[in-house]
């Protein structure tokens, strides 16, 4: 009994602490006899050479911890010591990170220097519970015409922005940087190209859009963990502001890439993989992750999430998953694309579901007149083509065909254009009072 409680003295004296040591390392994660631990705690492996290396614990085998390093395991050794904090990881954030560009663990990486927290959050935070949140009855600007006039977006919603590879998500999503009618804007760039960093920060935000942003970086060539606590940084720094009465615009490009890091995650930890090789729990990440956002009682985070579609194929997964939770997606369209049409939007695809909450009944009938068009000149498109079509046999087609070019300038705009709500309703409502 006197040892017992000399054990238990020792395990909460500060002068002490518990360790594992290394039994065996890959190339992406490492196997440790203890430390006591739970699954999302960060740990620090101490070489024995003074090397430090941070990891995260992502599970148990057997007796063993696994847990995977932020950054490359390089120079980790059999052996080498393993601590745990006891603590999930968590961010500093404060009114100071306005402005900057941070990466996924909140380090300022734009050279100003250091920035001032004011408060710890868990990057790993449970959503409201479904009574905290406020029904969205506001709609939001984003300065894009033909999402304005077509598929009016809600405070506090949550929209995918679906593509294939090159097709313009990028350009969008500076767009609404720059337009959205909110108070400040968080940017989360998960596994992006280091080439592409610098662009999106002077081209796509500027320097006005940057002053009044918070930028979190993950590039491609870092590890999984850190492109996932990228995302999670993210919307723990929307969080944080919308907490305190701000509305606020999150853009996370991409959703994509946070799914396959979760993926890497989920196989190193032994997880079964099933569609596509995605472990089961990606899904439960994912959905999460998005349940974060939405239009609180003092604040909210309206979200625009990229996904990127392999092939244009809107049967992955991941572009399934998305769909089946958000309040609506933009479908980007590669022949609207290749026609030199931007924004790339194939309306008749897209669809934002809180339209009708937030649009006038006016505006909800001239988009779907707009709809109908767009349709019936889609039907036709082929024999249009081919000569065979003879004026007159349709009549729906032959105002779509008199009233395309009007359509099509309503649902094109320059890079460098802004439009705001009232200007684009007010054009989709000249375009069909000449129906």
């Amino acid at each position: 009994m006197a040892l017992e409680s000399y054990f238990s003295h020792l395990k909460t004296s500060p002068f002490a602490r518990l360790y594992g040591e290394v039994v065996e390392a890959n190339g992406s994660y490492v196997q440790s006899l203890g430390p006591p631990c739970s699954i999302g705690d960060c740990c620090e492996i101490h070489g024995k050479d003074g090397t430090r290396h941070m990891a995260e614990v992502i599970g148990f085998r057997a007796h063993n911890v696994l847990a995977m390093p932020l950054s490359s395991g390089a120079g980790i050794r059999f052996g080498d010591r393993v601590f745990g904090s006891g603590t999930p990881a968590s961010l500093s954030v404060g009114m100071a990170m306005l402005g900057r560009v941070l990466d996924a663990n909140g380090h300022p990486i734009d050279g100003y220097g250091a920035v001032l927290g004011e408060t710890l959050l868990p990057l790993d935070r449970n959503a409201p519970m479904p009574l905290e949140r406020t029904r969205m009855l506001q709609p939001i600007s984003v300065g894009v015409r033909a999402i304005d006039a077509m598929m009016t977006v809600a405070r506090g919603q949550r929209i995918g922005i679906f593509g294939g590879s090159g097709v313009g998500k990028s350009t969008l999503i500076g767009m609404m940087t720059r337009n959205t009618a909110a108070d400040l804007t968080v940017v989360g760039l998960v596994g992006e190209r280091g080439r592409e960093v610098g662009e999106f920060l002077e081209d796509s935000l500027g320097e006005e859009g940057r002053s009044r942003s918070v930028v979190h970086v993950s590039t491609s060539d870092e590890s999984p963990l850190m492109r996932m606590r990228c995302a999670l940084a993210a919307t723990t720094t929307a969080e944080y502001f919308a907490a305190r009465g701000k509305h606020v615009l999150l853009i996370l490009d991409s959703l994509t890439r946070y799914a396959m890091a979760a993926r890497e995650i989920g196989l190193a930890a032994g997880e079964p993989p099933s569609t596509k090789g995605y472990p089961p729990s990606v899904f439960a990440k994912m959905a999460r992750l998005l349940e974060r956002a939405g239009n609180f009682s003092n604040g909210s985070i309206t979200a625009f999430y990229t996904v990127l579609m392999e092939g244009d194929d809107e049967q992955d997964p991941i572009v399934d998953g998305a769909r089946s939770i958000l309040d609506g997606h933009i479908i980007l369209s590669r022949e609207i694309a290749g026609e030199g049409r931007y924004p790339p939007i194939d309306i008749l695809r897209s669809l934002s579901r809180l339209m009708p909450a937030v649009a006038s009944e006016s505006h909800q009938l001239q988009a779907r007149a707009v709809r109908r068009m767009l349709s019936a000149y889609a039907r036709g498109e082929d024999l249009l083509r081919v000569g065979a079509y003879k004026a007159g046999s349709d009549l729906e087609l032959d105002q779509a065909i008199a009233l395309r070019p009007l359509i099509l300038k309503l649902l094109t705009q320059a890079t460098h254009e802004r439009h705001d709500l009232n200007s684009s309703v007010q054009a989709l409502n000249d375009l069909t009072v000449l129906r």
